[in-house]
């Protein structure tokens, strides 16, 4: 076993006994499984955003450049809006067969079960390393590392790889870069701290063109985007005094628009950034008698990962989720009542 393989049969016992308040393994010890091993299943979660893509891509091309053997998947592959990411063929190849990994990664992924079908393409893995920034997150895996003071899980994987002296280009950097600033608003919400900036500037130094990546992200939607939004914003509700906003998108309403997933992604922003509004959620209906629900909050006193969790969800104090079982109506009753016990709507 070489350095710090036998840390991870240490972890994975212990994980296994019952243990769950475990410490961080160190970048060092992930950084030796990743030079020690030679193929690697990258993964992430069900309805990836941009830390998602990034963090995948940005690690499978660096493991590529070390000459290993890197499949990267998840449950929906390349979205439309990130198609200009450097590596992107990585996530626009046919699925295939389940396959032996000698390691496989889960990035940004709060549950394992949020791996959705990416799993099923990982036939054995005898290390499982799960890398996030998710307080909600167990645990789970062999080399688990769990920032939940980093912004995104893109800001990890830079000082992964720059602690460990694994290969950073251009590439790299732009997939980080589009990572870390689609988890901070574009560098805006609190979570951005003066390392992230630090981080943002070491990007552009490694020839991140910052006028063209965020004009690729922000300024490039689809017209059904637009259109999307004008119908959300018909169906917008106030609770408690305008400090709960909350809209609603049918399953008829986004058929009929031919709206796809990634069209909804930022849209909650547009209810956070009312005057007065603490908490702002989004209810989707999905088509197997659930609904995703989505918040947002403007105040650490307001937790909306608290309120998720008791959905069986989860998330960051200012930005969780939840798919809950039932009607659009039943359960923006539901999830509606308990946001305004949080944030006290009667007064």
């Amino acid at each position: 076993m070489g350095v710090g393989i036998g840390a991870v049969f240490s972890r994975r016992f212990a994980q296994r006994s019952g243990y769950s308040n475990m410490s961080n393994a160190t970048f060092q010890e992930i950084g030796a499984v990743l030079r020690a091993n030679q193929s690697f299943a990258v993964l992430s979660h069900v309805r990836p955003d941009g830390d998602a893509l990034g963090s995948q891509l940005g690690l499978a091309l660096s493991l590529s450049k070390l000459g290993k053997k890197v499949m990267v998947r998840n449950e929906d592959g390349l979205l439309e809006k990130y198609g200009f990411l450097p590596g992107g063929a990585f996530l626009q190849t046919p699925l295939g067969e389940p396959q032996d990994f000698d390691v496989a990664v889960a990035l940004d992924t709060a549950t394992q079960n949020r791996l959705g079908t990416a799993t099923e393409l990982v036939r054995s893995a005898r290390i499982w390393i799960n890398i996030d920034h998710h307080p909600s997150n167990p645990g789970y895996g062999d080399l688990v590392y769990i920032d939940s003071t980093a912004p995104a899980t893109g800001q990890i994987l830079f000082e992964l790889i720059t602690s460990q002296g694994l290969p950073m280009d251009q590439a790299i950097a732009e997939n980080l870069f589009v990572a870390i600033s689609t988890d901070t608003g574009s560098f805006q919400y609190p979570n951005t701290t003066a390392r992230t900036f630090e981080i943002g500037a070491e990007l552009v130094r490694c020839g991140v063109d910052v006028g063209r990546v965020n004009q690729l992200l922000y300024e490039s939607y689809p017209k059904r985007r637009a259109e999307l939004l004008r119908e959300l914003l018909g169906t917008m509700r106030f609770e408690g005094h305008g400090k709960v906003a909350s809209f609603s998108l049918s399953l008829k309403t986004a058929s009929r628009l031919q709206a796809r997933p990634e069209d909804n992604e930022g849209l909650i922003d547009h209810l956070r950034a009312i005057q007065g509004v603490i908490v702002a959620v989004f209810f989707e209906e999905l088509p197997e008698g659930k609904v995703r629900v989505s918040m947002r909050s403007k105040s650490d006193a307001a937790d909306v990962c608290a309120i998720c969790q008791k959905f069986g969800g989860g998330g960051h104090k200012l930005a969780a989720g939840a798919r809950v079982r039932g009607t659009l109506a039943e359960v923006e009753e539901k999830v509606l009542k308990e946001i305004c016990h949080v944030v006290d709507c009667n007064s």
